[in-house]
């Protein structure tokens, strides 16, 4: 049975080693020792782990800037997928995006990520006609 919990510190390498797994071919702002330090610059309640025993399993970087909710970055170990982990991190993330009073939550999904579209849409997510832009401000 695993636990979703507030990340602490502790669990930098193995998140690390999550998103090495998860995120194999990431762009280099998306390292973990980049987007951690960040994330846990604002709302750090919203970065959350799901251990099993003492080992992390998953985690989920969530964020509500007053409007819309986002969930990002959520990953789970292959020895731990189909086993409601990233179910659990989801849930968690939602239920404390809506105490802070969000009402939609927002997320992206790579194209091609069929599996991970279809996580989400079982999840009650929908795909809305929208086009995704960035804007690189620093390499």
């Amino acid at each position: 049975m695993t636990e979703v919990m507030t990340y602490d510190e502790r669990h930098f390498l193995e998140v690390k080693a999550l998103w090495q797994e998860a995120f194999p071919d990431d762009a280099p702002w998306n390292a973990a020792e980049t987007a951690i330090a960040e994330k846990l610059k604002l709302q750090p309640d919203l970065m959350l782990v799901a251990i099993d025993g003492d080992r992390v399993c998953g985690s989920v970087m969530a964020g509500y800037e007053g409007h819309r909710g986002w969930i990002s970055r959520i990953a789970v170990s292959r020895s731990h997928r189909n086993r409601g982990v990233g179910r659990d991190l989801l849930a968690e993330a939602e239920r404390r995006l809506s105490a802070l009073g969000c009402v939609k939550i927002n997320l992206q999904v790579v194209e091609s990520n069929s599996e991970v579209v279809e996580f989400y849409r079982r999840s009650g997510y929908r795909i809305e006609p929208r086009i995704s832009m960035s804007k690189l401000l620093r390499r």
